[in-house]
C-alpha cells in the first residue's frame, strides 16, 4: 500500500514538474519577415501575403528599403522572402550578384513589363524620337529610385538612343506626383514606367517603342526566399509557390490599396473576400 502511495505521489510530482517545464518555456511564434520596396505592386502583394499569413497564427515583419538593400537582407537572412524580383532584365544584376544565396520559390505575375512610358496625348511613338522633342519634354526623363532596376534600364537606354536628356531620380510617389500635375495641365512628359501598375488604370498612357529591346520585352515577377528558410517553414514556402495573381486581380489589388487612404488592411480584406476562391487555392 505504502509502494502504491509513494509512486502515485513521484507521478504527480513529475506532472507537476512537466506543466510547470511548459509554462516556463516561452511559447514559440512562427514569425517571418518580408522584405519590399515601395513599389506599387511590391507593397500590394506584400500586403496581401502579410494578411493570409497572420489570419494562420504567423507574426509577420515587413522591411522596408530600397531594392539593393532588400537583396541583401534576404541573401543575408535579415529577412525571409522579397516578393517583387523582376526577370530576365530589369534585376539580373542583383541575381548575379546574390543568387547563390536565394532559392526561386515562384513566379508570382508573368506578363509584367519596363520601359518609357507617356500620355497617350503626347505625339511621338519610340524612344528615338525624344531627341527631336526636347524641348517640349525639357530634356527631363523623371525616374524613381536610383538603384531600381528600370533606372538602369532607362541610363543604358539614354546611352544607346544617344539621348541628350537628364535621368532623374527621385521616387515612385514624386514620379506619380510629377505626371499627374502635367497630366492634369496636358503637358508633355516621360517617366520611367512599369506594368503592372495602377497609373495605367487611372490615366490613359503608353509604353515608347523600344526597337533596339533596351528595356527587355515581357518579364516575370517573381518571389525569393533566403536558402535556410526555404527549408526551414515547409507551410509558408508552400503558399508562397502557390501566389500567384493575373493582370486583372493584381491591378484590382493595387487600386484599393493606393485609394485605401490610410485604411490598407480594410482594401486588403475586401479585395479577399471578393477573391475567395483565388486566395483558397494559395493553400494556407
Amino acid at each position: 500500500m505504502r509502494k502504491s502511495f509513494i509512486l502515485t505521489l513521484v507521478a504527480a510530482v513529475a506532472a507537476l514538474g512537466f506543466t510547470a517545464c511548459n509554462q516556463d518555456k516561452p511559447r514559440q511564434t512562427k514569425k517571418i519577415t518580408i522584405g519590399y520596396v515601395n513599389w506599387a505592386e511590391g507593397i500590394a502583394m506584400t500586403q496581401l501575403a502579410k494578411n493570409l499569413l497572420e489570419k494562420k497564427g504567423y507574426t509577420v515583419v515587413l522591411k522596408n528599403a530600397d531594392v539593393a538593400p532588400i537583396f541583401a537582407a534576404v541573401a543575408g537572412g535579415d529577412a525571409d522572402v522579397f516578393m517583387d524580383v523582376w526577370m530576365p532584365v530589369t534585376h539580373k544584376s542583383y541575381m548575379e550578384t546574390f543568387g547563390d544565396r536565394l532559392t526561386l520559390l515562384n513566379t508570382n505575375f508573368d506578363a509584367a513589363r519596363i520601359g518609357l512610358v507617356v500620355p497617350d496625348y503626347v505625339n511621338i511613338k519610340t524612344i528615338d524620337e525624344l531627341n527631336a522633342a526636347k524641348a517640349k519634354f525639357g530634356g527631363n526623363i523623371v525616374g524613381i529610385d536610383a538603384g531600381a532596376g528600370i533606372m538602369s534600364k532607362a541610363e543604358d537606354a539614354v546611352r544607346e538612343y544617344n539621348l541628350d536628356y537628364q535621368l532623374q531620380s527621385s521616387s515612385e510617389a514624386a514620379m506619380l506626383a510629377t505626371l499627374k500635375k502635367n497630366i492634369d495641365e496636358k503637358m508633355p512628359v516621360v517617366v520611367t514606367g512599369w506594368a503592372p501598375h495602377f497609373m495605367f488604370s487611372r490615366y490613359k498612357l503608353r509604353f515608347l517603342e523600344d526597337p533596339k529591346k533596351v528595356f527587355g520585352e515581357t518579364e516575370k515577377i517573381q518571389t525569393v526566399a533566403n536558402n535556410e528558410f526555404s527549408v526551414r517553414d515547409t507551410v509558408a514556402v508552400n503558399f508562397f509557390r502557390k501566389f500567384k495573381l493575373n493582370d486583372e486581380q493584381l491591378g484590382a489589388l493595387m487600386g484599393a490599396i493606393a485609394d485605401a487612404d490610410g485604411r490598407e488592411n480594410e482594401a486588403v480584406e475586401t479585395w479577399i473576400r471578393e477573391n475567395e476562391t483565388l486566395v483558397q487555392s494559395f493553400g494556407l
